[in-house]
């Protein structure tokens, strides 16, 4: 056995595992939750990971796609598979367009139109009538699914997990393909890229979509797992949580952003209870108030990864691995 079909497997049995996380009581509100940021870190990945183009503005894709479906689940109460496709070809649209203003640009030029777009489209949202502004889009309904009723946490959890299965599935496709050579070549040499021929700017504005389309689609379903969209979806802090959940998991590894969805998600969860834990054991009082500095305890994690871990944690375990495999002198 090769080692792509071991690492085939490997992903299979990683996804039958997450199938079997409520059945050893663990709560799926929380899971979905993960994986809904998973998905978002699974599509900025495939840009900054697989392309090597760093976007400061991808929560913009993730809140449109958020808006889009929640409004089209709740006003014009659509089905909620088409509600979701409305949110991901909103966010594929507004793909569109930022890369054909930013595409041609590269590096620090590149990432600065992208965050100064997504701030304008930030206060857009702030000012429309149908995202509710400050207070959001509020009671957006599950409905249902092929006779199942999507109210129901557990129901709705082995939905959401075949979206993700699919949405990384299209990503191990897209990454293994002709097409992500090219885009790896790009982010290797982009100069090579264009010498041997290549349309360089086609097939970055190619994956910038498509990764835009992929953040959609774990924005729209982040709105019907939740039934609210706010402007914390549209928001810059948003893009640089993706970016950290990317580094801490390891860049350019199919694996790695779901790793590090999970390590941010869970200290915002769990951070409180830890410091409370801190505060017990020390008798140090300031950890009681942990839970109000997440920000601060992300920082240092990220510091850490960046000093010790720079290939992030997959990665690292990855290196190790071939270290351990590798023939001695």
């Amino acid at each position: 056995m090769n080692i792509k079909d071991k690492r085939l497997l490997g992903y299979i049995a990683l996804f039958a595992g997450i199938a079997l996380l409520p059945a050893l009581g663990v709560y799926p509100f929380f899971v979905m939750k993960v994986i809904c940021y998973a998905m978002f870190a699974c599509a900025f990945n495939l840009l900054i990971g697989f392309t090597g183009l760093l976007s400061f503005g991808h929560a913009a894709f993730l809140g449109t796609a958020a808006y889009c479906a929640g409004h089209a689940l709740k006003v014009w109460g659509l089905p909620p598979l088409l509600g979701l496709l409305v949110g991901v070809g909103a966010a594929a649209l507004m793909g569109l367009v930022f890369g054909i203003l930013a595409i041609r640009r590269s590096g620090i030029y590149f990432s600065m139109i992208t965050l100064a777009l997504s701030q304008m489209l930030f206060f857009v949202f702030l000012q429309a009538p149908f995202t509710g502004g400050e207070d959001g889009l509020q009671s957006v309904p599950r409905g249902h699914l092929l006779g199942l009723n999507l109210e129901n946490d557990l129901s709705l959890y082995y939905v959401v997990l075949a979206i993700f299965a699919a949405q990384f599935w299209l990503i191990y496709r897209t990454v293994n393909s002709p097409f992500g050579q090219v885009l790896t070549s790009i982010r290797e040499n982009e100069a090579r890229a264009t010498s041997l021929g290549y349309d360089v700017d086609r097939f970055k504005l190619l994956a910038f979509v498509l990764s835009a389309a992929l953040a959609g689609l774990a924005g729209a379903t982040k709105t019907w797992v939740l039934g609210f969209a706010t402007l914390t979806d549209a928001i810059w802090t948003t893009s640089g949580a993706v970016i950290l959940m990317t580094l801490v998991g390891g860049m350019g590894t199919l694996v790695g952003p779901i790793v590090g969805a999970l390590v941010i998600i869970a200290l915002e969860n769990k951070i409180g209870d830890l410091g409370k834990a801190l505060a017990g054991l020390t008798g140090i009082e300031w950890f009681n108030g942990l839970g109000e500095s997440v920000s601060l305890v992300t920082g240092l994690i990220f510091i850490t990864c960046v000093l010790a871990f720079r290939r992030g944690l997959v990665g690292e375990a990855l290196a190790l691995k071939d270290r351990l495999a590798a023939p001695r002198r």
